[in-house]
């Protein structure tokens, strides 16, 4: 195999990669095995026709895509590790020449990690912010857990109100005719969720068990449904159960039964202090991505398109994996969202030149302040990967490669870069 560089325009390089005729024709000479018994030869046994013979009824180019796949993962992989640039991208594929007997040429387009010029870093303003909580805060987490320890009853003696949940039945109607989708029996609807149309939910209040009501609503221009588009509608609802939330009394036996504190005033005061923790967390978060962003703004650096697409679609298999873990793939997520992978690729790219303005920023930081992660935190890092993995550290060692230390030693220096900028920082 031979390689040649060419470095091209905005961090991008094409890197050609010539694979010789004998690796080649041993390629070939795979993919006729892979495919002869798919291949019907008339006077052959199915997949006993010569290599030769097919060659020769379909040309040599039957076994090309074939052949060609082999050898490019392969090839590659080879040429990253010959060459000495760090890329930051999927290649982007294009076959130069392939002929039987001749030497197989393609080439790659990659993008190249970016060089960044440091700005100002040190001494960044940013505005002074004291975490605080209100009363109105304390009661509003404490009615959560209100929420979550309330019962429901059924309720027979009033009429629909706000937050009530109810049991319906409906019919839709357009132009006085009824729609298809528009009639539904037992169905659950909580007032005021808004899972329903306009006002269609606001229209109940107000209502009696067995009461028929005339609901009219508009259709949304942008619904789903092409002949309900703003179409004004009217529905035929009757209310058939009504039930409520019933809260715990806000007293001693409350903190009781949801803490660990025999009086409401100590709970309060628990949940005061969790509340202020979580506050000075997401101002730590505030302030560090303020500074960040500075740091951003007076540096320069020319991100490559096929850099951004990259992370982008990284971004979307790590979503993609969070909500597996909640029961819910990702086709079904574009599906209930009208989306597709495209488009949610697309979505994410400002996000995606947010994180890498990041880290480029910060590992830039970190080689002008010599900040390195020391073995001591490297120990200390997979110790704590082995207690949430429920493993023992000397088999997580064992088991982790080189690659997976380097990775970890960059993301500790990125991490003491960030506590760098902050220590440096200013507050007005």
């Amino acid at each position: 195999m031979s390689l040649k560089v060419e470095n091209l325009e905005k961090n991008m390089a094409k890197l050609t990669i010539e694979v010789s005729a004998e690796e080649f024709e041993a390629a070939m000479d795979k993919a006729y095995h892979k495919n002869k018994g798919k291949i019907n030869i008339q006077g052959f046994r199915k997949g006993k026709a010569p290599r030769a013979m097919i060659e020769k009824m379909y040309g040599p180019s039957i076994f090309y895509e074939d052949a060609a796949n082999a050898i490019i993962p392969v090839a590659y992989e080879n040429a990253l590790e010959e060459c000495d640039l760090e890329i930051v991208s999927q290649p982007s594929i294009d076959v130069v020449q392939i002929e039987k007997g001749k030497e197989f040429i393609f080439t790659a387009e990659v993008a190249v990690k970016p060089e960044v010029t440091l700005g100002d870093y040190k001494g960044i303003e940013v505005e002074k912010k004291e975490a605080e909580v209100t009363d109105e805060e304390l009661d509003a987490e404490i009615d959560k857990v209100r929420e979550q320890n309330s019962r429901t009853i059924t309720v027979t003696d009033r009429a629909v109100k706000d937050g009530d949940m109810t049991v319906i039945d409906f019919e839709g109607f357009v132009d006085g005719e009824a729609f298809e989708g528009g009639k539904g029996e037992d169905y659950p609807l909580t007032i005021g969720s808004h899972s329903f149309i306009d006002t269609f939910e606001e229209q109940l209040i107000g209502k009696n068990i067995g009461e028929e009501v005339e609901v009219n609503v508009t259709f949304p221009e942008e619904y789903h449904a092409e002949e309900l588009k703003g179409k004004p509608a009217m529905f035929k609802v009757t209310v058939k159960e009504i039930k409520e939330k019933e809260l715990p009394e806000l007293d001693d036996d409350f903190a009781q039964d949801v803490s660990e504190f025999e009086t409401l005033a100590e709970y309060k005061e628990d949940v005061k202090k969790n509340l202020l923790t979580k506050k000075e967390n997401e101002l730590k978060g505030e302030k560090e991505d303020a500074i960040l962003k500075k740091v951003i703004e007076n540096s320069t650096m020319e991100i490559p398109e096929a850099m951004i697409e990259t992370q982008s679609r990284q971004m979307m298999d790590e979503f993609a994996q969070r909500i597996q873990a909640q029961g819910l793939s990702i086709q079904q997520y574009f599906q209930f969202t009208g989306m597709d992978a495209n488009k949610f690729a697309e979505e994410m790219k400002p996000r995606a030149l947010e994180r890498i303005q990041s880290r480029l920023v910060l590992e830039a930081v970190a080689k002008a302040e010599k900040i390195e992660a020391s073995e001591e935190d490297i120990n200390k890092e997979i110790e704590n990967m082995a207690s949430m993995y429920q493993m023992e550290v000397d088999k997580l060692n064992e088991l982790m490669g080189e690659n997976e230390k380097k990775q970890m030693a960059s993301d500790i220096a990125v991490q003491k870069a960030v506590e760098f900028l902050v220590e440096s920082s200013v507050e007005k």
